[in-house]
């Protein structure tokens, strides 16, 4: 497809902050009260430093549009379709509301592959997030860029089978339903606008999902607040999770969580047990 070595190591700094209706907003998406001592639950960095390219800027599908200019921090893949395929993170430190941010991100990584489905382009991004000069979370993100879906391509995932979800073999479990409103609070905490997350007609009739696609980073953020309840608030060290198939609104999700010899394993899965999101988790 191209060589990418002039992108490997590319830097992008942002300054934020947490400010108090950040935080109200994003404990008031998720049904939770504001902390009463000031320290955001963890998974709130996801919602700092976000995108800022002008609305001119971006591509049909509502991402920042990419080309080979020293302006553009992503790559020119020419595959049209991005997707967020995992994460790991590191938390360091507790962000408090009212903290100054700064990130930096650098393209740690860029690999094309052949799958079953077409080409692939993967795209590694290092960020490290600091809140007043302390370093709060260091994350690898992992982009997949995809070919087109052709117009007649079966709409993905296939409607849920005969299956169910075996609670018993898991030590918490809860069940919840996203439904396009929380999916678009999500966008805008995250300043997200890829349209398969709002807009239905583009997100089935281009990219041939069978309806609103649920974020990846939305389902991360529900599994970090079931270890916080269950293990009380910031107190993971390492958290990694991976996407495995797509959730789709209003479907409902299973959320699952249990403790293993190397710490904890996560997981979100559809309702006949289709695995959507793996996640481990360490303290």
């Amino acid at each position: 497809m191209g060589n990418w070595d002039a992108w490997i190591g590319r830097e992008q700094a942002q300054d934020d902050a947490l400010a108090p209706a950040l935080a109200r907003r994003w404990c008031a998406t998720f049904d939770l009260d504001p902390p009463g001592d000031g320290v955001m639950p963890q998974g709130i960095h996801l919602c700092l430093c976000t995108p800022e390219a002008r609305t001119a800027q971006l591509g049909l599908d509502g991402h920042p549009m990419r080309d080979d200019s020293a302006r553009s921090f992503f790559p020119p893949i020419p595959l049209p379709r991005r997707m967020w395929a995992s994460s790991d993170i590191a938390f360091h430190s507790p962000i408090a509301i009212g903290a100054r941010i700064e990130r930096t991100s650098r393209i740690a990584s860029i690999a094309e592959k052949d799958g079953s489905s077409g080409r692939l382009g993967f795209v590694g991004v290092a960020h490290e997030t600091r809140a007043d000069g302390v370093l709060a979370v260091s994350e690898t993100q992992t982009l997949v860029y995809r070919d087109a879906a052709a117009p007649d391509a079966p709409l993905s995932p296939p409607p849920p089978g005969d299956g169910s979800f075996d609670a018993s073999a898991w030590d918490a479990h809860r069940t919840m339903t996203p439904d396009p409103r929380l999916l678009f609070r999500f966008s805008a905490l995250t300043y997200n606008t890829h349209r398969i997350h709002y807009d239905a007609p583009y997100a089935s009739e281009v990219e041939r999902y069978r309806g609103l696609v649920v974020h990846g980073p939305l389902m991360a953020s529900m599994l970090l607040q079931m270890a916080a309840s269950e293990l009380g608030d910031n107190r993971l060290a390492s958290f990694s999770f991976r996407a495995m198939s797509p959730a789709i609104a209003d479907e409902p999700l299973h959320l699952a969580m249990r403790r293993t010899d190397e710490g904890f394993e996560l997981g979100t899965f559809a309702i006949d047990g289709r695995r959507i999101v793996a996640a481990l988790a360490g303290t």
